[in-house]
């Protein structure tokens, strides 16, 4: 499908925020890297993991337009997983009671609510592949037992 829209800007991370706070999220360490992310974010990660994404993106630009006026694209999170050697992120979404909240007028249906938290989530993951592939040249500090078996 495809979308030609601009991109948003990419989101302020907050570095005194605990990723293991998130429900979706299970980071070993306390070493987020955000700030270095965020400038990696702001010198074209960004922009290019969004062109990738609108490339081939399931998302209409009414849902789009949506996202946007809710500001969610603010509102990812990307941070350092040193235990797991990559980037993690958590993606925004709209909750279950989006009809009873009324968080926009132009949402009438849970195809758009799912179009947007699916397009959300796809797009946090390739800002991530985009960060490790192209931007990150860190290697992770955890490492593994002597007495772990072989296998």
């Amino acid at each position: 499908m495809g979308l030609d829209v601009s991109a948003p800007d990419p989101p302020e991370l907050q570095s005194d925020l605990d990723a293991d706070e998130y429900d979706d999220v299970d980071v070993q360490g306390d070493e987020y890297k955000r700030e270095e992310l965020e400038t990696f974010l702001v010198d074209g990660a960004w922009k290019e993991a969004f062109s990738e994404w609108a490339d081939d993106a399931n998302m209409d630009e009414d849902a789009f337009n949506i996202a946007r006026d809710l500001e969610l694209f603010a509102d990812f999170d990307f941070f350092w997983d040193d235990f797991a050697d990559r980037v993690g992120y958590h993606a925004p979404g709209l909750p279950e009671d989006w009809r009873e909240r009324e968080i926009h007028p132009d949402i009438e249906s849970w195809g758009t609510v799912s179009a947007i938290n699916a397009g959300l989530t796809e797009f946090g993951q390739i800002v991530c592949e985009v960060l490790e592939a192209e931007y990150i040249d860190w290697e992770a500090d955890y490492e593994a037992p002597d007495d772990l078996p072989d296998f």
